[in-house]
């Protein structure tokens, strides 16, 4: 049976156990240690990045997660994809360095700012996908091993992807369109482990 983990330290994390729950995947909120064990794929939400980092360094989760991370899929999403980042702009706590990326914080400004847009996602079919942007960072720069999947004319990078890792800047969760979810689901098999693959 597979399971995906979401933690659920602080953030929309409901919002992402539902849309798992939409294409049939167990899930298991992530709040200790403990709770990873025995887990296929893990998602990292939306919320506040300093709150969300603080809390993973309070709860002692950095390395276990890490060491997840090594063998195991990983999709951050907007806050997400800041804790996963190399380095990120105006953060005072280490992010968990799983993908070659620098990311800028608010890049669009604030609450009032947020805004939706159809996007080209590379390796998603079907058409556009529309996508919410709230308090967004944005993907500044990206190493050699990183794929962009997803720009904004002339703003920057939104999606990428490293290996069976995944990051947004903005929510896919909050609309009932799986097909990014199904994507990250199928990164499970990049790394010789047999994942639910899209539904």
């Amino acid at each position: 049976m597979t399971i995906a983990g979401v933690l659920a330290l602080q953030g929309d994390f409901a919002e992402h156990i539902a849309a798992l729950r939409r294409v049939e995947i167990e899930s298991r909120e992530v709040r200790l240690p403990g709770d990873l064990e025995n887990l296929d794929y893990l998602i990292v939400p939306g919320g506040e990045s300093t709150t969300i980092t603080r809390l993973i360094e309070a709860y002692e989760l950095a390395a276990p997660l890490r060491e997840f991370a090594a063998e195991r899929p990983v999709w951050g999403t907007c806050a997400g994809a800041i804790v996963m980042a190399r380095q990120a702009s105006d953060l005072d706590r280490p992010t968990l360095d799983l993908m070659d990326i620098e990311i800028e914080r608010n890049a669009f400004g604030r609450q009032v700012d947020s805004f939706e847009t159809d996007l080209d996602i590379a390796g998603i079919a079907g058409g556009p996908f529309r996508a919410v942007f709230i308090r967004a960072p944005l993907i500044k720069s990206i190493g050699e091993g990183v794929e962009a999947l997803a720009s904004l004319d002339g703003k920057g990078i939104v999606a990428a992807r490293q290996g069976h890792h995944l990051v947004t800047v903005f929510h896919p969760e909050l609309t009932h369109d799986d097909r990014l979810l199904g994507y990250f689901l199928g990164l499970g098999k990049v790394n010789g482990f047999s994942g639910a693959g899209p539904k």
